[in-house]
């Protein structure tokens, strides 16, 4: 059997094992420096079975573009994970390099029927969500609270509603599937 190939997108200094790291800081541990900015990432479509981008969406001019960039460069039924602060925690708005802000909602855009029960306009890219895991403050998940926020869908609705900026979140992290049309 083939070894998987990872692409670990944003690596910084602590790139993914076995993993090829892009980034654009030439003193990261990047294999090929890449400015998301700039254009698209350096690789044929369809080449990894699995990509990571852990803190990177939040710091880029056009999340929407690098997330469809992932797309691109996965191969279909690939698996995504991507880390990003949560909006309500406040190292989201603290960080001074950081350019926009997510919820558990953000990524339904990318859902096939996701917003609004109908494909949405803004991409192509589609994704099926695996797992979506919210991290709360240390209080709240001693409370019980972070796991009802994870196993439970309407609360997790009701909290990112009304409860977020009370009982705040700190991170998401999310397991897509690669969805392409063959």
């Amino acid at each position: 059997m083939a070894q998987a190939r990872i692409l670990d997108v944003g690596c910084g200094l602590r790139k993914r094992p076995g993993a090829i790291g892009v980034d654009r800081h030439p003193a990261s541990a990047a294999d090929v420096l890449c400015d998301f900015d700039r254009g698209g990432l350096p690789f044929a479509d369809s080449v990894f079975d699995e990509v990571w981008a852990v803190h990177v969406l939040e710091h880029v001019a056009d999340p929407v573009a690098l997330v469809e960039e992932i797309w691109r460069v996965s191969r279909a039924a690939g698996r995504v994970h991507i880390v990003t602060p949560h909006c309500s925690d406040a190292s989201s708005f603290a960080d001074p390099t950081h350019r926009h802000h997510f919820n558990t909602f953000s990524f339904r855009f990318f859902y096939p029927g996701g917003v609004h029960g109908a494909d949405h306009w803004y991409s192509r890219a589609r994704f099926e969500e695996r797992k979506l895991r919210v991290r709360l403050l240390r209080l709240w998940r001693w409370c019980g609270l972070e796991w009802l926020v994870n196993t439970w869908r309407p609360f997790r609705n009701f909290w990112e509603y009304y409860l977020c900026f009370v009982i705040r979140g700190k991170v998401m992290e999310l397991e897509l599937e690669v969805r392409k049309e063959v």
